[in-house]
Order: C-alpha cells, then sequence, then structure tokens
C-alpha cells in the first residue's frame, strides 16, 4: 500500500447486486435442483499460503524485492499470467513507463458474462524495493489469484462479465493503475459495475477493515463478516490511497477490504479482535515483509470474503449439470507418505447398473501430485485408477474423469481414495462429485 497519495472524496454511483442461496453438497445428498443458485466455495488457505511462498521465493531469488522496474516484479507478473492461463482465462500484459523503466499490469477475463456489466477485482502486485512485500501486497495479490482459480475450477457462468488485474508501481504512487484506467475510453469506464480492492489482507496483528465507498459493496462485505460473527470498521488509514483511488476517480463504483498497515491498534480494537497495542503490521515497508509476517486467520477470512463478493456482485448461476449429481465436500486429510483416505458419497435413487460414462469430479489440493495415487472404489469393492503418480511436482488434481462402470450397480456407497506414497508434501481431498447420465 502507497500512503503518500492524497485522499481524495468523489461521489460513486451504486452498484445492483443480486443475492445469492447458499448451496452446500453433503455426503448422500440428493441431486441439486436445476434451479438452485450458486454459492461462492470456501477458498483453501493451503492454496493462498503457495502463492505467498511462491512470491517469496521469487523474491529472495531476485535480490530480495519485487519492486517496480526490478527483475522480482516481472517474475511475479509472469506467474500469476501462467496460473491463469492454464486454466482458461484470457490475458494481457499491459506496458507502462515509469522513472525510465518498464512497468506492466496484468489483466485477465474470464470467457463469457454481460460485457456491459464487469465486476473487477485487483491488487497490487509489486512491493517496495526494502523487501518481498508479502503482506503488503502479496496477500492481497495472492487471495485475488486463489478467488480467480476458484471460479475456473467451478465452471462458473455468472451473468455479469468477470476480470481480475495485478497492478504495478502502486508504492510509486498508483501507477499502473491510473494508467489503465486512463487508456480505458468512456464507454468502457460506463460499463464497470464495480471494482474490488484488496490491499494488505493479512496483517500480523489484524483489524477487519471495510471500504465505505459504495454501499452495496460496503454491504456485500459487511454482511459476509457478520455471518462469521467478525466485527467490521469502515477502513481510514489508507481511504484513497491505494489502487480503488484511480477507478473511484473516474466514477466507477469502488469497494475492498483491509487489515492495517503502521497505525497502532487501539485498547478498543484490541477487545473487539484480539491482537495487541501495537501496529497492525510491524513490518510494514520493511524488509521483514516476509512469509512470517502473515496473520492465517485473517488471510483465510478474507480470501474468502472476496470469493463471497464476486459471486454475489456477479449476480449468476452455476449451470446445473444434466442427470443425477452426489457429491462430498468434506475435506480429508492426506497423510504424507502414509495410509490411504477415503471421502465417500452415498448414491441413490438410481435404477440398474453405472453408466459406461460415469463421471467423476476430483478436486484435491496437494503440493505435489506426483506422490499421489488415486482411484474410484465402487460399492462391491472394484477399484477403478484415476491418477497414478503423475504429474511430477505440480500441485494439486482438479479434473474430471471419465469411468466406464457399467458393471457395477448404481446404487450404494462410493469412495474416493487417494494415499501419498512418498514424503515430504501434503494435501487434502477437498471434494469428490459423481454424475450419472
Amino acid at each position: 500500500m502507497n500512503l503518500s497519495v492524497p485522499r481524495r472524496a468523489v461521489a460513486a454511483a451504486a452498484l445492483t447486486a443480486l443475492a445469492l442461496g447458499g448451496l452446500t453438497g453433503t455426503a448422500g445428498a440428493e441431486p441439486r435442483a436445476a434451479s438452485a443458485l450458486a454459492a461462492a466455495p470456501d477458498i483453501p488457505l493451503a492454496n493462498v499460503k503457495q502463492h505467498l511462498t511462491d512470491l517469496q521465493a521469487i523474491a529472495t531469488a531476485n535480490g530480495g524485492n519485487r519492486a517496480h522496474g526490478r527483475p522480482g516484479y516481472k517474475a511475479s507478473i509472469d506467474f500469476v499470467k501462467a496460473k491463469l492461463d492454464a486454466v482458461g482465462y484470457t490475458t494481457t500484459v499491459q506496458q507502462f513507463s515509469y522513472n525510465g523503466t518498464t512497468g506492466y499490469n496484468l489483466i485477465a477475463d474470464w470467457p463469457g458474462g454481460d460485457p456491459n456489466q464487469v465486476v473487477m477485482a485487483g491488487a497490487h502486485l509489486d512491493s517496495v524495493s526494502s523487501g518481498a512485500g508479502i503482506n503488503d501486497n502479496g496477500s492481497g495479490s495472492a487471495g485475488v489469484l486463489e478467488a480467480a482459480l476458484a471460479v475456473a475450477r467451478a465452471g462458473y457462468q455468472p451473468s455479469k462479465h468477470l476480470r481480475f488485474g495485478w497492478w504495478g508501481a502502486e508504492e510509486l504512487g498508483l501507477v499502473g493503475s491510473k494508467y489503465y484506467v486512463n487508456q480505458l475510453p468512456t464507454t468502457e469506464r460506463s460499463k464497470f459495475a464495480g471494482y474490488l480492492n484488496f490491499d494488505m489482507i493479512g496483517s500480523p496483528n489484524p483489524g477487519y477493515f471495510v471500504y465505505d465507498d459504495d454501499p452495496v459493496i460496503e454491504k456485500t462485505f459487511k454482511d459476509y463478516f457478520a455471518g462469521l460473527g467478525v466485527p467490521t470498521e469502515i477502513e481510514t488509514e489508507g481511504d484513497g490511497r491505494s489502487d480503488h483511488a484511480s477507478f473511484k476517480n473516474v466514477g466507477i463504483p469502488v469497494g475492498g477490504l483491509f487489515t492495517g498497515a503502521s497505525r497502532v491498534k487501539t485498547s478498543a480494537q484490541v477487545t473487539k479482535w484480539g491482537g495487541t497495542a501495537t501496529a497492525f503490521d510491524r513490518c510494514y515497508h520493511s524488509s521483514c515483509d516476509t512469509t512470517s509476517n502473515i496473520n492465517d486467520t485473517a488471510l483465510d477470512r478474507n480470501s474468502d470474503a472476496i470469493a463471497h463478493a464476486l459471486w454475489t456482485l456477479s449476480g449468476a448461476t452455476t449451470p446445473p449439470p444434466t442427470g443425477k449429481v452426489f457429491e462430498n465436500t468434506a475435506d480429508v486429510s492426506i497423510p504424507d507418505n502414509g495410509v490411504a483416505v477415503t471421502s465417500t458419497v452415498n448414491v441413490t435413487g438410481v435404477a440398474g447398473n453405472a453408466p459406461s460414462t460415469l463421471k467423476v469430479d476430483v478436486n484435491i489440493v496437494h503440493t505435489y501430485v506426483g506422490d499421489l495415487v488415486v482411484d474410484l472404489v465402487a460399492p462391491d469393492g472394484t477399484v477403478y485408477n484415476l491418477h497414478n503418480r503423475t504429474g511430477g511436482s505440480a500441485d494439486n488434481i482438479v479434473q474430471t474423469y471419465t469411468v466406464n462402470a457399467s458393471s457395477e450397480v448404481a446404487n450404494g456407497a462410493w469412495k474416493l481414495r487417494a494415499q501419498d506414497r512418498a514424503s515430504a508434501d501434503t494435501g487434502y481431498i477437498s471434494g469428490v462429485k459423481l454424475t450419472f447420465p
């Protein structure tokens, strides 16, 4: 976050939002109703933290920082872009010049949605030159990245168009986001339903601050935290001093989240949120802003809040699959180099045998899929291998498999079985879904 930019007050138009109902899968659940509205997924904290570990490694390999004009920043852009390209985003790297050096913004569009109603989430990706910038602002960048990847995993089809942005040279005066907005024709600016900004969402001594710029966006975040029983306050420390100001200043509705920077937490705030009466982030703009400078609870809550806001404000449904669907979304830990574990899906009400085209959707979060053996186990104990220690050092298995299970009776307890057969990597089964045509 750049705290040198003067605060500005510009009126923002209200954003029309469509509130979505919740939908949670359980083991043995009845097939989903076709009219059910999509709920935002839980954002895995482990995934967000892995992104932070990767950004730390980039900084460490490039002089200790990810600042504008330094090799660590371009490497950070390349890292995020590769993740998004791999799951189907349309990405654009936008170049600009500042202080005689080249800067970069990364823009990622999720295909589909009304192009005349754009909901955008963004975060600045640069650090200051004195450190790796893991809270400021690896935290916001990682949270936005994982929310974007969750959109792809869900096959989400919002009615509004979703766009994501990672900004350069924020620390030098919101340079990258100003450049992006200034390049937009007036007709394109008018298509924005809202811009959501996430700058420092994992401060080690956190508060829970919500921007009060647009009333609908503000309410979306406040309602989410109220549902968790977490009180919030209006954000004032950096008000108008992060990239949302670039959008707000041209009349685009904005909102966002923040967990505090160098300001000292008051005794009343300590009573409200816990922590100590010290700076929200004692390592703000310092070399100690590393992966050890993150509060996991704050990072987890705020990352989930990003997804909640995107799903709520984009006003959409996830198209129901054809056929009968049974799933289990409970997390099951996979022991490192240990015994096999299972996630059970109880199938009922399906006549006859399973099909020759049984669709098995697997979502496993793991740091090294080359260690994993994954099987589908039919009710009679027949084993269908899905994944056998392939993929090398890639992380996570998010894939749909087609299994010829026509010799199996459909009804009964189907199990996704996973085993880690080598040491030093961890993960869990995040979900499994069976679709019967």
